[in-house]
């Protein structure tokens, strides 16, 4: 019978921010690594970061970077060893036949850069000093907010008059 073939992955292990301290938890990815029988080339804290929302009641996270090389039928067994794992709260594996060992070991953590954008191009609920249902000196439904909408046609009651009265009928008695 033929072996199976190894192919090289790359995966992203997100766990609880309480789950130990950094070789804890490296040990735990290790461990769920070679259980299916990959072998590990480079495995690190990538960092520890907020989450964009919470996961299992969790508000941070600790992002582990492994490289490792298995069997392509073990990947399967190793996500859902995973999901039942109250330890790991997600993972990602991917192929990474393309990358080698510098490039491996030179993956590092991309800052956070958070831009501030201006006020009309925020959320309503996000403006300085207002709120969902607060007023601000705008009035009631905020005024112009600068947008590409062209003004409105007047009302009925503010139109001029002569524009008001019907056109005819379309008889001409003279």
């Amino acid at each position: 019978m033929a072996e199976a073939k190894t192919n090289q992955y790359e995966s992203m292990f997100l766990l609880p921010t309480g789950v130990g301290d950094a070789n804890a938890q490296q040990t735990l990815v290790r461990g769920m690594i070679e259980r299916h029988g990959g072998q590990i080339l480079v495995l690190k804290k990538w960092d520890e970061r907020k989450l964009a929302y919470e996961i299992k009641k969790h508000k941070r996270g600790t992002y582990l970077l492994a490289f490792f090389k298995a069997p392509s039928k073990a990947i399967a067994p190793l996500e859902r060893d995973v999901k039942l794992s109250e330890d790991v709260l997600r993972v990602l594996i991917t192929r990474a036949d393309h990358l080698n060992e510098a490039e491996m070991n030179a993956a590092e953590p991309q800052p956070i850069i958070r831009e501030e954008r201006p006020s009309y191009d925020r959320p309503y609920g996000d403006r300085d000093g207002g709120g969902r249902g607060q007023r601000d000196d705008r009035g009631d439904r905020g005024g112009d907010r600068g947008g590409d909408r062209a003004p409105r046609a007047p009302r009925r009651e503010e139109a001029p008059a002569a524009a008001a009265a019907p056109a005819g009928d379309g008889s001409d008695k003279d």
